[in-house]
């Protein structure tokens, strides 16, 4: 019974959100304010509706309810708790319901706290995200239903992917969900603005901190992805290109871009066309994501393998929503009045660089992504696109706009000057300069190109440093004086501070992990000793361990360093009888200087083992990065002044558009 109040839940939302979407529309159209009204109480019992089928959609999973075959299909009664939760998210159908529950999250969000949004805005954007939403879960109901049946029910299920059975997994989803959905208000904020002609500066602050959030959200998914990837696969990376990770790279990009650009439209009332065109993109590349990781075109161990015909219906979507929002643009674009002029050295012109590398950079990991899939769909030649492309391609993009990053803040707005912006980043480009000689001095042997990276990534933290410093004008007072600006800077300033630094720590790691990583792979026999980057490590052999649903082989190795112990690490192969696959669990010591990585291989002759060695230098410094830019994120989002809407409301349809030409 709970099973079926779930499956009515989502019908009954179904309809909801067919009301939400065509009312309060044409509310707008007549100026009728209560049907616009009915916008709010749509949105928010949608929500309820919702959630009240994603909770039955867990207690199935909780209880082991294995008459229903999603749960069959993905769960299995020794499953620890932890991994009986995840398994909601660990398979399409499951994702599916809690991909519309963020949504619906967003848009009773909007219903509930946007009521300083003028009316008419208010009701379209709630209406937009309704359509959204109703396209998802008529998604669901046809072609993925979660709910369906099986008679006579299994004594117990097939359990869950054993890649997916991990803590990271278990959080990675819901956040990288949130950060693709959380987009979706970005669009629909977008699409309303184009209907209701309201496109001005309080459009812009309205915007800005739902984007803000699906930032933070998609950053810190990205990063736990990464994470779970690094030591759960084996393979002592922490990115490898793939399309799926590219999927959810490509929004975080367009994203970063339309944060920005929002900023220039609050500040200066400028970048209209294109700060709009960009809320549009990205929750159109959110949208791909969708359809690349379900359609069935992606063979990927983020993938979904599912049936090519759910690919279609998601297609369609994407065709209806991005088709139309794009042909609503291109009417309505030639009416937007221009903003406020500009020089091109001045804040806004640097913003404007921001967004021209950015997205220029997105279209690059967009055509690696893409290009293999429309080459074998019209050809069927099958080719691969990897790392050598993207680093090719997308590092010469980037360096420049990590290089200009800095200056953006130090400029005044409207027009800038240069020379002073840098006189007052001195103290990072020396700083920068230093370690880079040092880096240099140190690793003589290259990769030449190594140290400029890493004096790059001080350069970014040293600039955000240089930012704050600047704004309480250290040293031009009293102790007393600069302590009370630093008080009372807002929290937005912090968190922008905050977000460029942990961009520099990330870029630290990437390039200290990339450049001077070591390798070794070796058959070692019980007893054996192999040295890798200072470590000394003894192979002590092989024992099977018995998990809550697994067996085990463990290696045991003995670490140490400089004739000292330091610590014993414990890889494993993991059998998995009821899913009848098996992990790799990789042996990782964490210090200041890196990762020691250890990877048990296959069994030799003679006793021996396959063992793979990294030492991986740095690479904490790529996940504390993006906990920073997460934190920088949420300073600038608790900023009331961000937080909360303009108190003025948009100019009428006369004022916001101007005639053509």
């Amino acid at each position: 019974m709970i099973a079926e109040t779930g499956h009515y839940a989502l019908i009954l939302a179904l309809a909801l959100a067919i009301v939400q979407t065509v009312l309060p529309l044409w509310g707008t159209r007549i100026r009728d304010p209560q049907l616009m009204a009915v916008a709010v109480p749509a949105a928010q019992m949608q929500f309820l509706l919702i959630a009240v089928s994603f909770s039955a959609l867990m207690t199935g999973y909780v209880t082991s309810d294995f008459s229903l075959q999603n749960v069959w299909a993905n769960s299995h009664s020794a499953k620890p708790l932890i991994y009986k939760i995840a398994g909601v998210w660990g398979n399409h159908e499951g994702s599916m319901v809690l991909w519309v529950l963020i949504l619906a999250l967003f848009g009773a969000a909007v219903a509930t706290y946007g009521t300083n949004l003028p009316r008419e805005l208010q009701a379209n954007v709630l209406a937009v995200q309704g359509s959204i939403a109703a396209a998802f879960l008529l998604f669901i109901i046809i072609t993925s239903n979660p709910f369906a049946r099986l008679d006579p029910a299994p004594l117990d299920g097939n359990g869950l992917n054993p890649v997916l059975q991990d803590p990271a997994l278990a959080f990675h989803p819901p956040f990288l969900y949130t950060g693709y959905v959380g987009f979706s208000m970005a669009f629909s904020f977008a699409v309303a603005a184009l209907i209701d002609g309201r496109i001005d500066a309080a459009w812009a602050r309205w915007v800005r901190p739902w984007t803000l959030a699906a930032w933070m959200c998609l950053t810190l998914g990205i990063a736990m992805g990464s994470w779970w990837a690094y030591y759960e696969l084996g393979w002592g990376g922490f990115w490898f290109w793939d399309p799926v990770e590219n999927a959810s790279f490509m929004p975080w990009l367009a994203g970063t871009a339309l944060l920005h650009s929002a900023l220039v439209m609050e500040k200066r009332d400028a970048l209209k066309v294109w700060t709009v065109l960009l809320a549009i993109i990205t929750f159109s590349l959110s949208l791909m994501g969708t359809f690349l990781v379900r359609s069935g075109v992606l063979t990927s161990v983020h993938a979904f393998a599912v049936d090519p015909a759910r690919g279609v219906f998601i297609l369609a979507i994407m065709g209806v929503f991005i088709g139309g929002a794009l042909t609503l643009f291109a009417i309505r674009a030639p009416l937007l009045a221009q903003g406020g002029l500009f020089a091109p050295i001045s804040r806004e012109g640097s913003l404007v660089l921001n967004n021209l590398l950015l997205t220029t950079a997105c279209a690059a990991v967009l055509v690696g992504t893409l290009y293999p899939l429309a080459l074998e769909s019209l050809t069927g030649e099958k080719i691969s696109v990897g790392a050598p492309f993207f680093n090719y391609t997308f590092v010469p993009l980037f360096v420049p706009l990590l290089i200009a990053a800095p200056f953006g803040p130090m400029l005044a707005w409207k027009r800038g000057d240069i020379l002073a912006a840098g006189q007052r980043l001195l103290a990072a480009a020396i700083l920068a300069l230093i370690v880079t000689v040092a880096a240099f001095a140190w690793q003589q042997r290259g990769p030449w190109l190594a140290p400029l990276g890493l004096g790059l990534g001080i350069w970014l933290i040293g600039g955000a440093l240089s930012e704050i410093a600047f704004r309480v004008k250290l040293l031009d007072g009293s102790l007393k004086d600069t302590a009370r600006r630093l008080g009372s800077l807002p929290r937005s300033a912090y968190g922008s501070a905050f977000a460029h630094a942990g961009l520099g720590i990330v870029v630290i790691g990437i390039v200290a992990t990339t450049a001077w990583r070591s390798e070794a792979i070796l058959a070692l026999e019980p007893k054996d000793s192999a040295e890798i980057a200072g470590y000394q490590l003894t192979f002590e052999g092989v024992a099977p361990r018995e998990g809550p649903n697994y067996r085990e082989r463990v290696g045991l190795f003995k670490v140490a360093r400089g004739g000292e112990d330091v610590t014993t690490l414990e890889p494993s192969k993991r059998e998995f009888t009821v899913e009848r696959s098996s992990t790799t669990e990789a042996g990782i010591h964490a210090s200041w200087r890196g990762d020691l990585y250890v990877v048990l291989g296959d069994p030799l002759k003679d006793g021996a083992y396959s063992v793979r060695l990294y030492f991986n230098p740095l690479v904490r410094l790529i996940w504390l990065g993006a906990l920073v830019m997460f934190a920088g994120g949420a300073l600038s989002l608790s900023d009331r002044r961000l937080r909360v809407g303009a108190p003025k409301r948009a100019k009428a349809l006369g004022q916001g558009l101007a005639p053509a030409g």
